[in-house]
C-alpha cells in the first residue's frame, strides 16, 4: 500500500520533548506521510525547534493560530484537521513517540479490514514511575476488556464505563468521520473521550494488541495539569456519553441532573462543616456524592 497519511501533533511548551516526537515520525518504516504540527501559543522555544525540522524535511509543516494565540486543544486539533491533506489521520501528542512500524502496522489492518475507519492500539508507558503506578487499576480493566473482545467491535456500551482508548497518540482514523464531530465538551480534559464516544456510536473500531505508542507520563503532561478529581471526571464522562447517544431533551435532563447534584453538594457540605474539619469533610463528601451518581 502507498496510502498517504497525515499525522497531527498539537504543540505547547514542549521544546525539550517534541524533538523525540518528530524523530519518531521521521524514523517510520513507512515513508508516505506528512506531519502537521499546530503550535498552540507556546511560550518556550518550541516554534524554533519545529521550524528547524521543517527546513530539513518538507513533509513536516508548522501552523499557528492568528498572532500566535493560545486557543486550547480543541481549536488546535480543528486547525490540524483543516490542514491535513490525507484521508487517514494519526494523532500524536508532542510529548509522546511512536514505534518505527506504527504506520505500517495500522495500514496492515486497513488492508485486511477495508471497511474499518477507526484503529487504536496498546501503549507503552514511560517516564514518572510513581505516576505510572497510578494507572494500574485502569489498565487492569483495559486489558480485561480487550482480551474478552473480538475486533472489529462496537465499543459504545463499554466506552460509557471506561475510556478504552488510553491516549490521542494511539489513534488512527478516517478524516471523513471527524468532520462533523462536536469539539465542544463540558469538561475540557475529557475531549478525547468526547470524540471517541461520538465515533463509536456510528462505527465499529479495531484494536491492535501491540505497544505501538510510547505514552510519556510526567507531571507536566496535559492530563496532569490542574487539580483532577477522578469522581468528578467520571461524572462528566458519563454526561458526555449520554449527550452523544441521545437527543436534545435528554441533554437538558443531563444538565438538570448535574445542577441538582451541585446544589445537593453545597447543602450537604455546609452541614458536614459543622461536624468535621472543612477540608476533610468536603473531600469525603464529594467522593460519596459522585460515587452515587455513577
Amino acid at each position: 500500500m502507498n496510502e498517504p497519511v497525515s499525522i497531527i501533533t498539537a504543540s505547547y511548551n514542549y521544546e525539550n520533548l517534541i524533538k523525540e516526537t518528530i524523530e519518531s515520525v521521521i524514523g517510520q518504516t513507512y515513508k508516505n506521510w506528512e506531519l502537521i504540527i499546530v503550535d498552540d501559543g507556546s511560550k518556550d522555544n518550541s516554534v524554533d525547534v519545529i521550524k528547524s525540522y521543517c527546513a530539513k524535511d518538507e513533509r513536516i509543516k508548522l501552523y499557528q493560530h492568528n498572532n500566535g494565540e493560545n486557543k486550547g486543544l480543541a481549536e488546535t486539533i480543528k486547525l490540524g484537521l483543516e490542514k491535513a491533506q490525507s484521508d487517514w489521520v494519526i494523532f500524536l501528542e508532542s510529548d509522546d513517540t511512536i514505534r518505527p512500524d506504527y504506520i505500517e502496522k495500522k495500514l496492515e489492518v486497513i488492508k485486511n479490514y477495508p471497511d474499518i475507519k477507526f484503529i487504536y492500539n496498546d501503549v507503552n508507558l514511560f517516564g514518572d514511575e510513581d505516576r505510572i503506578k497510578e494507572y494500574g487499576e485502569y489498565f487492569e480493566k483495559f486489558y480485561t476488556y480487550t482480551k474478552n473482545t473480538t475486533f472489529p467491535a462496537n465499543i459504545t456500551k463499554d466506552l460509557g464505563k471506561l475510556n478504552l482508548i488510553p491516549t490521542f497518540s494511539c489513534v488512527m482514523c478516517r478524516k471523513e468521520i471527524l468532520k462533523n464531530l462536536s469539539l465542544d465538551c463540558i469538561y475540557k480534559d475529557t475531549l478525547d473521550w468526547h470524540l471517541w464516544s461520538q465515533i463509536a456510536y456510528k462505527y465499529d473500531v479495531y484494536y491492535v494488541d501491540e505497544k505501538l505508542t510510547n505514552w510519556r507520563i510526567h507531571k507536566d503532561s496535559y492530563i496532569n495539569r490542574g487539580k483532577r478529581n477522578k469522581y468528578k471526571d467520571a461524572y462528566f464522562y458519563k454526561i458526555q456519553i449520554k449527550d452523544n447517544l441521545t437527543g436534545g431533551k435528554q441533554k437538558l435532563l443531563n444538565r438538570i441532573s448535574f445542577i441538582l447534584a451541585i446544589l445537593k453538594s453545597i447543602r450537604r457540605s455546609i452541614i458536614s462543616v459543622r461536624i468535621n474539619k472543612k477540608e476533610i469533610s468536603l473531600k469525603l463528601f464529594n467522593i460519596k456524592i459522585f460515587e452515587k451518581l455513577l
